[in-house]
């Protein structure tokens, strides 16, 4: 069943076409395919991504979907255009899903504002968020070290997926990111949150 996942994803992945999208739902981002420019490359070298021309750190959308490995001692490469968005040091926490959320600094600053504006009562709801979270910093070799306590809560092991969503990015198992793939792609879920959403 994994392994049919993944290929159903992967034939997504291919018949995404030249475009992206993004697509929101009730506790997260919904990420749609845009063929191979899930990856490092598209398949027409003069249809590459726009690049940002803003130049402060998270004010792009993050985009893509890309797969890394962990390794031995826990640290995970980012790719290079998430990196671009991110900047050399940036947080991450985890998320209402069981995956983990990088932001940028600017992008975790305004979620500080954000709760700071809270009541006392909201601001101990979002807790787990401040105390899970880890500032994280780029090597020589665009990795970041993930802690042990992060990894444990998205239960990254090996196969790590990198995904682009909007602003932030997210750091899934890849098994489990097979899974969810083909689900979130289906054209009746897509527009099923286009009309709740009023999109």
């Amino acid at each position: 069943k994994q392994r049919s996942n993944r290929q159903k994803c992967r034939k997504l992945q291919e018949m995404g076409g030249n475009f992206s999208l993004q697509f929101f739902r009730l506790a997260t981002i919904m990420r749609i395919p845009c063929g191979a420019k899930w990856f490092k490359r598209a398949q027409n070298p003069t249809q590459e991504v726009r690049r940002c021309t803003i130049p402060e750190k998270g004010g792009c959308s993050m985009t893509g979907i890309y797969q890394h490995t962990l390794d031995a001692k826990g640290r995970l490469f980012i790719p290079a255009k998430l990196r671009e968005e991110l900047g050399e040091t940036f947080y991450v926490t985890i998320s209402p899903e069981k995956c983990l959320s990088a932001y940028s600094q600017e992008n975790w600053d305004d979620v500080a504002r954000r709760v700071a504006a809270m009541t006392n009562v909201q601001q101990r709801k979002m807790r787990p968020m401040f105390a899970y979270a880890a500032r994280c910093e780029l090597d020589g070799q665009g990795r970041i070290l993930l802690p042990q306590h992060l990894r444990e809560f998205a239960g990254l092991t090996k196969s790590v997926t990198v995904v682009g969503s909007n602003n932030h990015a997210e750091f899934w198992d890849s098994a489990r990111w097979d899974e969810i793939c083909p689900l979130e792609a289906l054209p009746e879920n897509i527009a099923a949150v286009m009309e709740e959403l009023d999109f």
